[in-house]
């Protein structure tokens, strides 16, 4: 996937194409590639701030690294390269509209070299490109074929399992950039040229614990390695992981950190009592459209007597959901 600069109109945009033009693959701001922090993306935000969410901001920031290294070894059973992983980061930052976590991907993904031209390789990542595209915008239309079609592009099991996890996490990341950018009280901005659509909510019913189960196998025990059955033993415990750690410990280290942003304190967010009416808002403004989330939402959280840092938790715990709940669609189904 290439990111084309269009004379006139001053913006790239994602293309399901590789090209060998030098000319066509300069990122609108190719600087963006430099940020110390590729979780927040340089944000200035205050020390005492950043004390106060250092706790799942750590593991986050760690995942950024383990999902987007510089280079990707492929074998047989984890066929991702780079390029595939930056393309697919891509595309869930631009279906959810953040410019500053957009223009940070393109930058990445503009000098790795595509995938050859052949019709496999253009089918293959058309269909990770489309896939990531509705499990991050419309989780519901994420059905049985949707997972098969991944299969039959060549995708192994750890393949699918880390593409899910980064669609989730980036959508994730795309929310508390999002968040700390209505803070710090930074214009909304919006993809020039791009309309985005409202994201759609998920139906809680379709997740239901009793009724769902994964359509993608686990790791067996008797096979495990011991990072393996470590994750498992500790992740099972933990009541929103315990379905999905069989699939997800296919890569433990990815499940390790994900588990640590659960348990490093967001959750309690929950329990905050403020007026329910400014947190519906906020919610669901930011689950819809994080590109519109701006301090017309955050600020009424304040406004009612809660910290900063407690508002960013309690909407970081929602942007969190989001990507458990796509896990859930992603590697199960519910009656």
């Amino acid at each position: 996937m290439e990111q084309r600069r269009i004379s006139g109109k001053g913006h790239w945009y994602h293309e399901t194409q590789s090209s060998s033009s030098p000319t066509e693959v300069l990122p609108l701001v190719p600087e963006a590639a430099q940020v110390a922090d590729r979780f927040l993306l340089n944000l200035t935000l205050p020390a005492s701030l950043l004390a106060a969410c250092e706790r799942w901001l750590t593991p986050a920031r760690a995942l950024c690294d383990l999902f987007f290294p510089r280079a990707v070894p492929v074998n047989r059973l984890r066929t991702l390269s780079a390029y595939d992983r930056f393309s697919t980061a891509l595309t869930v930052a631009q279906v959810c509209g953040v410019q500053r976590l957009c223009n940070h991907y393109a930058a990445l993904l503009a000098p790795l070299p595509g995938p050859d031209s052949s019709r496999e390789s253009n089918r293959r990542l058309a269909q990770i490109t489309q896939y990531a595209r509705q499990l991050a915008s419309s989780p519901d239309v994420i059905d049985s074929k949707a997972q098969q079609e991944l299969d039959e592009v060549g995708l192994t099991v750890y393949d699918i399992v880390t593409i899910n996890q980064i669609i989730g996490f980036v959508g994730f990341q795309a929310r508390v950039v999002a968040v700390f950018q209505a803070l710090l009280g930074h214009p909304v901005r919006w993809l020039p040229g791009h309309h985005i659509p409202p994201h759609a909510l998920i139906d809680e019913s379709a997740l239901n614990r009793d009724a769902w189960e994964p359509v993608v196998p686990g790791v067996e025990q008797r096979n495990a390695s011991a990072q393996q059955l470590a994750s498992l033993e500790r992740w099972q415990t933990e009541p929103l992981l315990q379905q999905l750690t069989p699939v997800l410990c296919h890569e433990p280290a990815i499940l390790d950190y994900t588990g640590e942003i659960l348990v490093s304190g967001i959750h309690a967010a929950q329990q905050v009592d403020i007026p329910d009416e400014a947190v519906r808002r906020a919610v669901e403004q930011l689950t819809r459209s994080p590109d519109r989330f701006s301090a017309a939402q955050f600020t009424p959280l304040t406004d009612e007597g809660l910290p900063p840092a407690q508002a960013i938790n309690l909407l970081t715990w929602s942007a969190f959901c989001g990507w458990l709940n796509r896990l859930k669609i992603a590697i199960g189904r519910g009656e």
